[in-house]
């Protein structure tokens, strides 16, 4: 049979995405020195690449909330190619956000009617339609929008895929107070609280129609068409076990007793999650306000919302990534949480919303979840901004390293990740710059390499080891002057690599818009 797939105009010309290294600006990290939290400032698909080969398998949660594409995300683009931009936008994120997904892992994802179902058949294709688990529907607003032409929308959808589906388990949800109390222990029973159950069933079979006697002399049968649901022998048992419930009297129809020490943990989750169980739209206003009362951000989601999804899908230690922060909700109720967290976010809100908003997650603030979870502060988080493009263009039109931005360290760690070798500079040997495979390093140099200077390192490096050079020239010969040393030139050694020179792969995307109070009011009614 053949394979159908969903098709658009670009599909097939993802971009060959540059591998940049990640700035660490330290004047922008918060709280506890040793946290290993991300905030990352830059374009989402440059900065997933950047994490690609760290990460790649070890995130265990993702959740994100990309533009709807409802025809304000986009300039410049009539209906029919909007929809094409999107897709071709979403495509290549999810590629990566696959990757980093760990086997036991999971990615939720925000959307709504307008690309949800294209959504859907974009990622059976990438995730694989096998792994598909359901989707959720978020009941954002508690009352009908009177201005709408056609049907009010009251709700969102997350799309739930997991990485293997054979394998992955959701957690179940915590019990909550009025759940148990539900149970009571009328007889004093040393087992504890219990709620009982009818012991009858509507199936219908003559071997489970038979007369009890109940304690107080009492017999009974159950009522017509009906049969216990158990045998005779077994009824038994429950009575000697103390399991059966007549009544305070003893006089009572039996009902089975059930333990609340019996009962699972906590409760399975169910796809339908209204707003009075994780929040609604307005909810998430007032969370956003209460740190930036002057740019209210358009689409937030509520905490209680991203709790749900980090309850379900991970456990405290896990690592959760959210590439579209837009406010900073998923980092800051990962944080709340005892997740450890990854967020990347382009727009300013990375430095107006997202960044006084994890502050005030280290200092304690007591917003959203905080009670639930019993936040009381702690942590902290570093700062990242994406490195400039490694390779420009002279006036020639030449392309050359951007020697004015990157120093011979930043270039080193650019050439070792354009390679798949993870930077980390040997404290001992000064061309063990990087590690690849095992016995594979890599050396980068700024320096014309000349035979002496290789034949010195060739004396130090053993037979088993191999050793990849990257020099901006060299003395001719050194290419195979060594089995196990590979000499390359740069940059004309990693130009076919990738895509060079492009800061954002946004694709007109328009800062999220602002609400002013009239319009979120008309809004949310």
């Amino acid at each position: 049979m053949q394979k159908l797939e969903l098709t658009w105009i670009g599909k097939g010309s993802e971009p060959a995405v540059e591998p940049r290294i990640l700035l660490h600006d330290a004047s922008k990290d918060y709280g506890d020195p040793a946290a290993d939290n991300m905030l990352i400032h830059g374009d989402n698909l440059l900065a997933l690449k950047a994490l690609e080969q760290e990460f790649a398998g070890r995130v265990k949660c993702i959740y994100i909330d990309p533009p709807y594409n409802t025809g304000s995300a986009f300039e410049h683009y009539d209906d029919n190619l909007e929809h094409s931009t999107w897709l071709s936008l979403m495509k290549p994120r999810l590629d990566i956000l696959r990757n980093l997904l760990s086997d036991d892992g999971s990615i939720w994802i925000s959307i709504d009617d307008d690309e949800g179902h294209y959504l859907k058949v974009l990622c059976d294709e990438i995730f694989g339609r096998q792994n598909f688990i359901n989707t959720v529907i978020w009941q954002k607003k508690f009352s009908p929008q009177n201005d709408a032409k056609w049907l009010s929308d009251s709700h969102d959808f997350l799309l739930v895929y997991a990485k293997e589906k054979s394998t992955w388990r959701p957690n179940l949800l915590p019990r909550t107070a009025e759940m148990d109390s539900r149970y009571q222990n009328l007889d004093n029973d040393p087992r504890g609280p219990w709620s009982s159950s009818d012991m009858t069933v509507k199936t219908y079979s003559a071997e489970y129609d038979y007369e009890i006697t109940t304690p107080s002399g009492r017999k009974l049968k159950p009522t017509a068409g009906r049969c216990w649901n158990t045998s005779k022998e077994n009824f038994q048992r429950l009575v000697d076990d103390n399991r059966v419930w007549f009544g305070e009297n003893g006089n009572n129809v039996p009902r089975l007793k059930r333990f609340l020490t019996d009962v699972k943990a906590g409760i399975t989750a169910m796809t339908l999650w209204t707003y009075q169980e994780v929040g609604h739209n307005q909810d998430a206003r007032k969370e956003v306000i209460a740190f930036n009362s002057e740019s209210v951000f358009a689409t937030p989601k509520p905490e209680r919302l991203i709790e749900r999804v980090l309850t379900l899908g991970s456990n405290p230690g896990d690592l959760v990534l959210d590439s579209f922060l837009g406010s900073g909700t998923t980092a800051a109720v990962a944080h709340k949480m005892g997740r450890r967290w990854i967020g990347i976010e382009l727009g300013d809100h990375c430095y107006t919303h997202c960044l006084p908003r994890l502050k005030a997650v280290v200092d304690g603030e007591q917003g959203g979840v905080s009670k639930s979870v019993n936040w009381q502060g702690g942590g902290g988080f570093k700062f990242y901004e994406l490195a400039p493009t490694l390779i420009v263009k002279d006036r020639h039109g030449n392309p050359i390293i951007d020697t004015e931005k990157y120093n011979p360290e930043m270039l080193a760690a650019a050439v070792a990740k354009l390679n798949g070798f993870a930077y980390a500079p040997d404290p001992e040997v000064f061309w063990k710059q990087g590690k690849n495979v095992e016995n594979s390093y890599i050396y980068v140099t700024t320096q014309y390499l000349t035979a002496r200077e290789l034949d010195h390192i060739a004396r130090d490096l053993p037979d088993y080891e191999k050793l990849l050079i990257c020099a901006p020239a060299f003395d001719i010969g050194l290419g195979k002057r060594y089995e196990n040393i590979d000499v390359r030139k740069i940059p004309q050694s990693v130009l076919d690599k990738c895509e060079f020179g492009i800061d954002n792969y946004n694709l007109n995307i328009v800062n999220p818009p602002e609400l002013d109070e009239e319009e979120w009011d008309d809004a949310e009614q």
